[in-house]
């Protein structure tokens, strides 16, 4: 009795099996329509770090990793900010530059002087 019972469940397990792996005369598996983003970066305007934060990919059978890639992200969010608070920086310094020359230049008493050379 002990030895059906052991052929019994070893031929059980060997339908499974060939039923899990395929093999029977079914047609394949249709391929999967890939995922796309649904909100892609904008065209329109620079890319800015919350556009960046705001990304995330979609998930396929052999994708990415996903801490990997959001690592990568956060980083270029990170520096993406770094960098526009610098442009800013620099705007702001370059706008201040220019009101001062131009208040220099227009200053009362000063008009038509010449600038004195650098020693």
């Amino acid at each position: 009795m002990f030895l059906f019972l052991v052929v019994a469940l070893a031929v059980v397990v060997a339908a499974v099996t060939l039923a899990v792996v395929g093999g029977g005369e079914s047609a394949p598996l249709p391929e999967a329509a890939p995922e796309r983003l649904h909100d892609p970066l904008p065209a329109d305007r620079p890319v800015s770090g919350a556009d960046v934060e705001g990304l995330r990919f979609p998930l396929a059978p052999r994708g990415y990793r996903m801490a990997d890639v959001d690592d990568a992200l956060g980083r270029l969010a990170a520096e993406l900010a770094e960098r526009d608070a610098r442009i800013a920086d620099l705007e702001s310094a370059l706008a201040g530059a220019r009101a001062a020359a131009a208040h220099v230049q227009h200053a009362p008493g000063r008009q038509g002087e010449e600038p004195e050379e650098r020693r």
